[in-house]
């Protein structure tokens, strides 16, 4: 076990479920575990970014995506929340890009290839596909968006948008 297992494992056993063999998973599978372990993590008793850096940990040891994290409105644009993958931009506006785009039609977007993508923001010229899922509070009002990048075409699909809305729904809870 490596150094990042090894931690992953201690989180992930203290939280009170078992670790998991990621890689023997179908997407499907991997999803059902994800679901069922994300309420194990949170814990309404800290602050949201907290939270979010654990819902984040868990997306990117279940899948290996080259970038997962979080965009949380404020004011007029979404800021740069917790994620995990490398370093990424920091403030986008209302309707640019594929998150911006997604907040204004308060839908979730599939991008096959962002390269294709009108008003695409390359934070990483390794981004090739993309998904994001707009969150919103319990009261219905818009907090921000998930979003996750592969370094491979077309790799997100209708199952990740059904199972990360689901994901994301669960996560609303533990949100300020």
């Amino acid at each position: 076990m490596n150094k990042s297992s090894k931690s992953a494992y201690f989180a992930i056993m203290s939280a009170g479920f078992e670790t998991v063999d990621w890689l023997s998973m179908s997407k499907s599978e991997k999803y059902d575990v994800v679901n069922r372990q994300l309420p194990l993590l949170l814990d309404a008793s800290v602050d949201e970014v907290a939270n979010l850096a654990n819902a984040s940990a868990l997306l990117k040891e279940a899948f290996g995506w080259w970038w997962i994290g979080f965009y949380r409105k404020q004011l007029d644009e979404l800021v740069l929340g917790p994620f995990q993958g490398p370093v990424a931009c920091t403030r986008i506006a209302f309707g640019r890009g594929v998150c911006g785009s997604a907040w204004k039609e308060n839908r979730t977007l599939i991008v096959p290839d962002v390269e294709t993508f009108p008003g695409h923001i390359a934070c990483s010229a390794a981004s090739r596909s993309e998904i994001v899922v707009p969150i919103g509070k319990e009261n219905g009002e818009f907090w921000g968006v998930l979003d996750a990048d592969s370094e491979h075409l077309a790799h997100f699909d209708e199952l990740d948008s059904s199972q990360l809305e689901i994901f994301c729904r669960t996560l609303v809870h533990y949100l300020a």
